[in-house]
């Protein structure tokens, strides 16, 4: 007897094992696995996909909200390097003609009130310093992304998986691998985080990042206006707040305010006549009447470091690498050039028949990466302490720094470089 109860219990372990082997789902492998669909992943699985390798790019929205893209507020501005990125790789030919608006000229303003326009003289930067038609481009948001997902889809070697979230991620020396929230699990030689400035994935691989908390919010929203705009793009530094309009095509401008949270809180709260009256006064009047023709939108401003941009097989891109407050607007120009420059290393080592994930390839674009990045990081969080203070020093420090900008020809070269960023076009060619 006990002899048949051991061959039954075999038996029935025989039986069972086919049906837990047929729940289990096989491992899908590619040559890159990217995490998040933002512009940046988006951006990135395009470029890369020309190299002939397998992608995979995992987002946790469902597919359409990727095709057709809810307008968010945000209107991006776009640098010379960003716009022969984005041509280079189809994404440019994508976005409406009649949606490109250019940005002429800058001038920059420090006040102590919403009257300061009226009585200071701003620091203006025009286009024909730079040997170019416009400083830079102005795009929406919703119209990158749609771009940049159309330009990715369209490629057969890259597959969208959609409606999940990474649960887990870990690498090897030989695989990354990436496990969701159905169960299935990808692995690659290369795994690229782009899931923004909080990046779960990136905690998960143990990189920490510097995050600086600017305590306060960012609205953005669009305005029509009764007067020309001249292609002229205001910064305006008040010392309760910072405002920026910039030009838009059909008489609109993109207004995009910077306020203490619960100063923001009351501009949020406000009416649209209320509103488009303070615009309106803050901007001297220069516009005529103005009206609101979105909603506002609001982002808390967080800027964001990491610590390292790789670890073993394991790439970060886009804010999860470099998440910039918007006052100097190169949040997804980094991300572009991030997207480039990674590409770049993954093609070298593919000419030199070199594994994409190896340690050399990844400290290179870091290096890269990081040489581009880190300045301005810490020169904008710089920038926006100071005109974010209120002291004697910091109000004659913020008048100083704009008659230098002004006056100086080196330091006006510098800061036409940064918001043109004509010299890095030939450098990444």
């Amino acid at each position: 007897m006990p002899v048949k109860k051991t061959a039954k219990k075999k038996t029935a372990a025989r039986k069972a094992a086919p049906k837990k082997a047929a729940s289990r789902k096989p491992v899908q492998t590619f040559d890159v696995i990217i995490i998040g669909a933002g512009p940046a992943g988006l951006s990135f699985a395009k470029m890369v996909s020309e190299t002939g390798l397998a992608v995979a790019i995992i987002e946790k929205q469902p597919e359409a909200a990727l095709a057709n893209p809810a307008y968010d507020g945000r209107e991006i501005a776009l640098t010379h390097l960003s716009q022969k990125i984005m041509e280079d790789t189809g994404l440019w030919d994508g976005l409406p003609p009649r949606d490109i608006s250019l940005i002429r000229d800058a001038k920059v303003l420090n006040g102590d009130s919403a009257t300061a326009f009226d009585r200071a003289r701003p620091l203006h930067f025009n286009h024909a310093e730079t040997g170019r038609d416009n400083l830079g481009f102005m795009v929406s948001n919703h119209l990158i992304r749609t771009a940049a997902y159309s330009a990715a889809k369209a490629c057969d070697n890259v597959k969208f998986i959609t409606g999940v979230e990474v649960t887990a991620v870990d690498t090897d020396a030989r695989r990354a691998r990436a496990v969701l929230s159905n169960g299935a699990v990808l692995e690659a030689p290369l795994l690229v985080a782009a899931d923004s400035r909080f990046s779960k994935s990136r905690g998960d691989m143990g990189i920490d990042a510097a995050m600086h908390d600017f305590k306060r919010l960012c609205i953005v929203t669009r305005m029509k206006h009764e007067r020309a705009h001249d292609e002229t793009a205001y910064e305006c530094f008040f010392y309760d707040r910072t405002l920026a309009v910039l030009p838009l095509n059909r008489r609109h401008v993109s207004v995009v305010v910077t306020a203490e949270t619960e100063d923001g809180k009351s501009i949020l709260a406000q009416s649209p006549e209320e509103f488009a009256r303070d615009i309106e006064k803050r901007i001297g009047r220069r516009l005529g009447k103005m009206e609101l023709t979105a909603k506002l939108h609001a982002y808390p401003l967080i800027g964001v470091y990491a610590q390292s941009f790789y670890s073993r097989r394991f790439a970060l891109l886009g804010d999860a690498a470099v998440g910039m407050h918007p006052v100097t607007a190169h949040g997804f120009n980094f991300g572009l050039r991030g997207a480039k420059v990674l590409t770049a290393e993954i093609e070298k080592a593919m000419k030199l028949g070199l594994d994409i994930g190896a340690g050399e390839v990844l400290r290179q674009y870091e290096r890269r990466h990081r040489a581009a990045t880190r300045t301005m990081y810490l020169g904008t969080n710089a920038l926006v302490g100071l005109y974010t203070r209120t002291t004697p020093v910091a109000k004659m420090a913020r008048q100083l720094l704009l008659r230098l900008g002004g006056t100086l020809p080196p330091a006006r070269k510098a800061i036409m470089r940064q918001l043109t960023e004509l010299d890095a076009i030939q450098a990444l060619s």
